[in-house]
């Protein structure tokens, strides 16, 4: 593609036993199309080290926040960084000028890299951020005070020698969007890209050197990390990527008919979008294995994918600080609305508050051993924050904050975050529960659920709706009557929000988690 280094010519190399597909397959709605085997990636991976190394000056333990789109340059960046053991920082591109100089500032960053829409929200911010010294640029355009990336690679030499990274040696910082007070720093080590070499690790997705794999997850994520580069990389598939400036439906389906793309991964909002579409046909080609988590999927949905597309959808469960920690193996028995086992090397528990492990069918916290031995993969600890580290050791155990239960098999289920959950007249209530509930009704768009102090009852479940468009005009109090009778219609009756307001947007964390803190102290009328 014109708008991306372009492969060096390297003529026709033997790849040995590996198969024809590239490394890396990049596409956008333009036409424009990049296609780099792991020859190639090699080759732009150790000029992107160079650049790091020698333009921008960064030594082992810098770090640099990489702020990019879908683009080719963001893998070249995180493999550059994991050769030259410079610690990376991925961020979403929706941040604005406020959310980048609060990353650079408490990471003390040394670099950035960019595109042109977010570099005059750097240059506004640069001023307050002293540790800052490099301003690496991903565009066809020169800006002043900022490195020009694309033509910096073309003139680096290709021959470099990776560090000799130790297991325990920081990788790469993910910032977590907790739902109060700023996003925390979670640290995570070399060990984070080794799990995925783990033969148990590896029956996840079971992925082979002929799949090409295509996973839509944010860059800014952990999942991109995981999912778009050391999951399918060390299996040797081939990445697929779609510029994807936004979520389309139709594009997302267009591409999975146009290209042999065989296993997918995306929230579930994803294959909602693409269910509700109406496409006359889903019977994607090539399309094998389809994995979602993120957020609660409905057993409803999941058989509808299946029986629309004939494809099983699976589920998985994480957090940045554990990357995917259950899920549904390949070919595992698949339980509607589970979010299937615990991945070695975790040994996960339901426990109490206190770290005593809870029997089935109890709820509790998600717990993740850490003692005798903290396992491979989990997060180092929260950057500069020893107070949030030690509050999350609980025990034996990491807790992750997220209630569930554990059923005899050994599958979990998940509930909501355990500051989420609503005790109403001693019934102990998940948002997500209800949440689904509504999702169901045609009027509902999105919703968020939390407590609401009740004189008699303490508290009771309210729900702040989003409407469909075309709801918006029917008798609100008739409207809520039906709503309300819908969940009681669909889950225990107890669970039904007897408190409702419309409202015409949710609020929300930069990577699109509902902030339910924010309504939860409005109810409760705290600052």
């Amino acid at each position: 593609a014109g708008s991306h280094v372009p492969p060096t010519s390297l003529g026709s190399i033997n790849e040995g036993k590996r198969s024809p597909n590239p490394a890396l397959w990049w596409v956008n709605d333009q036409g424009d199309e990049v296609k780099w085997s792991f020859r190639e990636m090699t080759d732009l991976t150790c000029r992107t080290a160079n650049v790091f190394t020698q333009a921008c000056g960064l030594q082992t333990g810098d770090r640099l926040a990489l702020i990019l789109p879908r683009v080719p340059e963001w893998w070249l960046a995180s493999v550059g960084c994991i050769r030259t053991g410079v610690i990376y920082m991925p961020g979403t591109t929706q941040m604005k000028a406020k959310d980048i100089l609060y990353r650079l500032q408490v990471s003390g960053a040394k670099a950035i890299m960019t595109t042109d829409t977010l570099a005059p929200e750097v240059d506004s911010v640069e001023p307050e951020c002293p540790s800052l010294k490099t301003k690496l640029l991903v565009s066809d355009h020169s800006r002043e005070g900022w490195l020009d990336f694309r033509s910096l690679i073309k003139s680096a030499s290709p021959d470099h020698i990776c560090i000799k990274s130790k297991t325990l040696d920081p990788m790469a910082i993910f910032f977590t969007s907790g739902t109060t007070g700023f996003p925390k720093m979670a640290k995570h080590s070399h060990g984070f890209a080794l799990r995925s070499y783990f033969p148990a690790c590896r029956k996840l997705l079971q992925l082979k050197t002929s799949d090409v794999f295509w996973c839509m997850s944010d860059t800014g994520w952990i999942l991109a990390t995981l999912g778009c580069l050391l999951e399918p990389w060390t299996s040797g598939s081939t990445v697929f990527v779609h510029h994807l400036p936004q979520f389309d439906p139709k594009v997302i389906i267009e591409t999975l008919f146009k290209y042999p793309i065989t296993q997918c991964l995306a929230a579930p909002s994803v294959y909602r979008m693409v269910l509700q579409h109406n496409f006359t046909s889903l019977r994607f080609p090539t399309l094998e294995h389809c994995l979602t988590g993120g957020e609660a999927l409905l057993p409803e949905e999941q058989e509808q994918w299946n029986r629309q597309t004939g494809v099983l959808l699976y589920q998985a469960y994480g957090q940045s600080e554990t990357g995917i920690s259950c899920g549904t193996l390949r070919g595992m028995k698949i339980k509607p609305g589970s979010m299937g086992k615990a991945i070695p090397p975790f040994d996960i528990q339901i426990i109490d508050d206190k770290g005593n492990i809870q029997p089935p069918n109890t709820e509790g916290n998600i717990g993740i051993r850490i003692k005798p031995t903290r396992p491979i993969g989990l997060f180092m600890c929260y950057e500069k924050n020893p107070e949030k580290t030690a509050e999350v050791e609980c025990g034996d155990f990491y807790n992750t904050g997220d209630r569930a239960t554990i059923d005899e098999e050994g599958y979990f289920w998940f509930l909501g975050r355990s500051d989420d959950v609503i005790n109403a007249s001693g019934y102990r209530i998940g948002p997500a529960e209800v949440e689904n509930a509504l999702a169901e009704h045609p009027a509902v768009a999105e919703s968020a659920v939390v407590s609401s102090p009740d004189p008699v009852r303490g508290e009771v479940v309210k729900a702040f709706i989003v409407l469909n468009p075309g709801f918006s005009c029917r008798d609100q109090d008739e409207l809520i009557k039906e709503l309300q009778q819908h969940v009681k219609s669909v889950t225990a009756p107890y669970k039904y929000p007897r408190k409702v307001e419309f409202v015409s947007e949710l609020p929300k964390t930069i990577t699109g988690k509902i902030k339910r803190s924010e309504l939860r102290k409005k109810e409760f009328g705290q600052k």
